[in-house]
């Protein structure tokens, strides 16, 4: 029996190998009707695979363990959750190795115990396994009875601190220790990882390097670990929010941080542990992207993300975490894409960017596509299959709900897919030709943010614009005036200090005070020759260089994550109406507080315009 339930899935993902290992250490147990398979506070035993019978999942305090054991006293047990025949018991304890209350079997039972080592090291091994186990985890932990208590208790952990998660203490080795010495060491302590002390450096060492030492033609007693480990591993502050480790491990993919105060590291932050609480939301959708074999496959992960949006959002998650938690997906997403469309000497010879505020990193839901392609000077393709592969990617990512863009800034133009010198030229036309859409292009391309390919090409293309612009102070100055002409700022501003509940007018929330924030920070970040990307980072950078006012750059950095955050929860609205998500908003639908905060963010908004005015020696507005 036990044979046939591990050919059957999740397992049918694992190799015949793995499969054989797990057959040796899986046991099979039976339980009558009452008896308790695992209960806090002893540490779950592994992940039991039921065969027959139902196990019902209880939360409960201590009092009434006591009470069940015959003590005095107790509280009434939480019925949490049925589990039957084919369903996985405790995964979520075996991972996190805190159990979540006591597993008692409702009737007789009989099920295969899995060891939580052994699967864990199942899982570290064999991302599609990973993938199918996690997304039974992710199935259970959003659609299980509770759903409200459930999302709470995830939106509380996405919003703590790293130094809240359960870390594992760091297990150090001495550089000089060789091989078959630290295994010894890594067996006793029931450790995969080891951090490596070596000449004043901190690396470390996992069963994947020992797999790689193994290959090597000196014995392993002969080799150190110190010159088999990785250094300057990933590391997050321990007062980072959780949401910052799980941005590490998806940008660097990796399995694992480590965590520090200061210089000290204080514990390890395993991607399991993690992916046990938020594997219904951004891990299982970058583990699909990964996993995609088809244009279709992708599409099916790629639709998840609005889910995702939704579910953060109702869970009370901050703005600015959100957009960076998507920028990351959707940039997998793309990645994945054109991985899938283009060929290898393609993407070896080009480099595909995001531009505008998805190269900022502040969209949130799919408005439209900013992207370009820029290739290689003197890369010969053929431009009729050229144009079938960029056509084929626009369209790609319509199905996968990016609008096409109305101003047609899309790779799928010839204007943006064209060499590192036709870039230069075309960047020479918008600084000092009379197109008058070329102002608006340069901006949209100094938001650039490479995704694949060879970033160096960007760079190539942007250090263009700098060389260009050298004593250019007329232009820095047309170029900021549109933070000041866009959109009627003064109408509005005079309607919005006289607001009533019954007002049905609306407002433009971009023209009046999105875009005036991130258009003046990048036209400041453009004249210092500052590089980086997003209207936060910019403003701070800014304030760095002593070329802004800290107080202000505060007050706008806070206005916009409010007026972004607003923009986002009335696009959640419209998209629920049927309707495409726009930049208009109802003042009407507005509470008090939010009609008082919107008014004092775009007073920021104003301060900011008159500043970009002064500095300018721009007309007052």
């Amino acid at each position: 029996m036990s044979g046939s339930a591990l050919d059957s899935p999740p397992f049918d993902l694992l190799t015949p190998a793995e499969r054989a290992r797990l057959r040796d250490s899986a046991e099979e147990v039976d339980y009558a009707p009452g008896a308790t398979l695992s209960a806090p506070p002893a540490e779950p035993a592994g992940v039991w695979l039921l065969l027959g019978g139902r196990v019902r999942l209880e939360r409960q305090g201590a009092a009434a363990f006591r009470a069940r054991s015959g003590g005095q006293g107790g509280d009434r047990p939480e019925p949490m959750s049925d589990y039957g025949p084919g369903e996985l018991v405790a995964l979520r304890s075996a991972l996190t190795g805190h159990a979540d209350g006591a597993w008692i079997a409702l009737e007789a039972v009989r099920a295969l115990r899995i060891p939580a080592a052994g699967l864990r090291e199942l899982l570290a091994a064999n991302a599609a396994f990973a993938a199918a186990v996690f997304a039974e985890l992710a199935r259970r932990l959003s659609g299980g009875p509770g759903p409200g208590r459930t999302r709470r208790d995830l939106a509380s952990l996405m919003m703590s601190q790293v130094r809240d998660a359960y870390l594992r203490k760091p297990f150090f080795v001495d550089g000089s220790t060789d091989l078959l010495s630290l295994c010894r060491t890594m067996a006793d302590e029931g450790v995969t990882d080891a951090l490596v002390r070596e000449a004043g450096r901190v690396g470390i060492f996992t069963t994947t390097d020992l797999r790689d030492a193994l290959l090597r033609s000196q014995p392993p007693g002969e080799l150190t670990v110190g010159e088999l480990a990785r250094y300057e591993p990933i590391s997050v502050a321990a007062d980072a929010e959780l949401l910052e480790a799980l941005l590490l491990m998806l940008r660097h993919r990796v399995h694992r941080v480590l965590v520090r105060e200061g210089d000290e590291v204080v514990g390890v932050l395993s991607q399991l542990e993690l992916m046990s609480f938020v594997s219904n939301h951004s891990h299982l959708i970058a583990l699909q992207v990964q996993q995609a074999a088809s244009v279709g496959e992708l599409g099916e992960a790629a639709h998840q993300i609005d889910r995702l949006i939704e579910l953060l959002h109702e869970d009370g998650v901050r703005v600015e975490i959100i957009a960076g938690l998507v920028r990351e997906l959707n940039r997998q997403v793309f990645t994945r894409l054109w991985t899938l469309l283009a060929p290898q000497s393609l993407r070896d010879n080009s480099c595909l960017v995001v531009m505008g505020s998805e190269g900022r990193g502040e969209q949130i839901v799919k408005t439209d596509q900013d992207n370009a392609l820029l290739l290689r000077d003197g890369f010969d393709i053929d431009r009729a299959l050229l144009d079938g592969l960029t056509a084929q990617f626009s369209a790609a990512l319509g199905e996968f709900g990016y609008p096409p863009c109305p101003g047609g800034i899309m790779l799928s133009r010839p204007l943006w897919s064209q060499s590192v010198a036709g870039f230069r030229a075309s960047i020479r036309d918008w600084v000092h030709g009379v197109d008058p859409e070329g102002p608006m292009n340069l901006a949209i391309f100094l938001d650039a943010s490479a995704v694949a390919g060879d970033a160096s090409l960007l760079a190539q293309a942007r250090d263009h614009v700098d060389r260009i612009l050298v004593d250019s102070d007329a232009f820095y100055a047309r170029f900021a005036s549109a933070a000041i002409q866009f959109g009627d700022q003064g109408g509005w501003w005079t309607r919005l200090t006289q607001l009533r509940s019954r007002d049905n007018s609306e407002v433009d929330l971009k023209k009046l005070g999105i875009f005036p924030i991130v258009h003046g920070a990048r036209a400041l970040a453009l004249q210092y020759r500052l590089r980086v990307l997003g209207t936060a980072a910019r403003l701070r950078a800014l304030v760095g260089l002593g070329r802004f006012d800290e107080a202000l750059a505060r007050d706008l950095v806070d206005a916009l994550h409010f007026l972004i955050g607003l923009k986002l929860r009335n696009n959640l609205v419209q998209r629920r109406l049927g309707r495409i998500p726009d930049n208009r908003l109802q003042i009407a639908s507005l509470g008090t507080l939010e009609r008082d905060a919107l008014k004092d963010s775009l007073a920021i908004v104003r301060r900011f315009r008159q500043w970009l005015a002064r500095h300018y020696r721009l007309d007052s507005i």
